[in-house]
């Protein structure tokens, strides 16, 4: 279980039927069932400083991987909770098919990351499990596996689109682990000046922008 807070993800979380108890401030009906608390309470419970008058404790069924898809963008031990938002939210917009999560990423269900997605994370099919096991998989369902890499790859528009694609984006400080480098098919970069590398967030958004479904 999770708390999200606010009527926008409120909303986006009944629409999804993850809900499981409104918790309020407002003297008003809800179809859910519904506790109803103090303005101090809220205060307390809420992770923003000037809460809005609702929030809501979801669930959401963990996933499996979905095989037989067109696009997968799997993430190497992700840790700030503002990118894995922006890349849920990025992955939802762009028409990805599903997230595949490193154990060892941020918490899917850290505040910030549920307020990053924008509501995103109720409609984005996310699995989360060992990243070369997750590749052995998609060989086995002829996807083609792509990892960033500022080292030994090649410019992203080397790279043609294909039927079944998948796209690695590594830790921010480290990048893709080498051992999952070495588990994928191909390595690419973006090219860019001036500085070494992007933020993973925009790099991703990038990539999945550059290959979308053909």
């Amino acid at each position: 279980m999770f708390l999200v807070e606010g009527y926008h993800l409120v909303e986006e979380a009944r629409k999804a039927g993850c809900i499981q108890t409104i918790l309020t401030t407002l003297d008003e009906s809800f179809m859910e069932d519904t506790l109803y608390i103090s303005q101090k309470v809220m205060e307390k419970i809420a992770f923003t400083k000037t809460p809005q008058p609702i929030m809501a404790v979801c669930t959401k069924k963990p996933q499996a991987i979905k095989f037989n898809q067109e696009r997968y963008l799997l993430l190497d031990n992700i840790q700030d909770p503002g990118n894995l938002g922006t890349i849920i939210r990025s992955s939802l917009a762009l028409g990805y098919d599903q997230i595949i999560m490193s154990p060892d990423s941020v918490d899917l269900y850290n505040d910030k990351v549920i307020r990053a997605t924008q509501g995103a994370l109720f409609q984005m099919p996310i699995c989360q499990m060992e990243l070369k096991k997750a590749i052995e998989l998609l060989h086995h369902h002829d996807v083609i596996v792509y990892g960033t890499s500022l080292h030994e790859a090649l410019p992203i528009s080397q790279y043609q689109p294909q039927k079944h694609m998948a796209f690695v984006l590594g830790n921010e400080g480290q990048g893709v682990s080498q051992s999952v480098l070495e588990a994928c098919d191909h390595a690419l970069y973006i090219p860019i000046q001036s500085i070494e590398s992007l933020n993973v967030a925009i790099a991703g958004t990038i990539v999945m922008y550059h290959f979308p479904k053909i």
